[in-house]
């Protein structure tokens, strides 16, 4: 999925609290980050949990193995269900748990419960600065 200007006239303005612009802006850089030489260090997990919840917050596809299109999961639940209002809270509350409910995510990869955690409370209720 490309996150480019086109795209952001199809994100659901109801799943943003802050400018699609900036969310792109984000997005991009959290794409370009996640997949390069430092995906297994703590800034490429952080980016990949980025791309992961920009992508599921604007409700993008992407394409599976067997060439079927498919909703990008959740980033903390894994449910692929495109993203709405009172499942974005939903997902949000259990972000800020995740550390605790599944530790080993902190050495299994590591800036990745941040990475989501930042992103939902920058996009979805609008507190604390660009997650990237």
């Amino acid at each position: 999925m490309d996150s480019t200007a086109e795209r952001s006239t199809r994100i659901p303005r109801a799943n943003l609290r802050v400018p699609p612009e900036e969310f792109l802006e984000v997005w991009r850089a959290a794409r370009d980050r996640a997949g390069g030489p430092t995906s297994r260090q703590t800034d490429g997990w952080y980016a990949a949990g980025v791309l992961a919840t920009c992508q599921w917050l604007a409700t993008a596809d992407y394409t599976a193995p067997d060439g079927r299109r498919r909703p990008a999961a959740a980033p903390v639940s894994g449910k692929r269900t495109r993203a709405y209002e009172e499942l974005i809270e939903a997902e949000f509350l259990a972000a800020e748990l995740l550390p605790e409910r599944q530790p080993l995510l902190l050495t299994s990869r590591p800036g990745w419960c941040e990475g989501i955690q930042a992103t939902l409370r920058w996009a979805w209720r609008n507190s604390g600065p660009r997650p990237l």
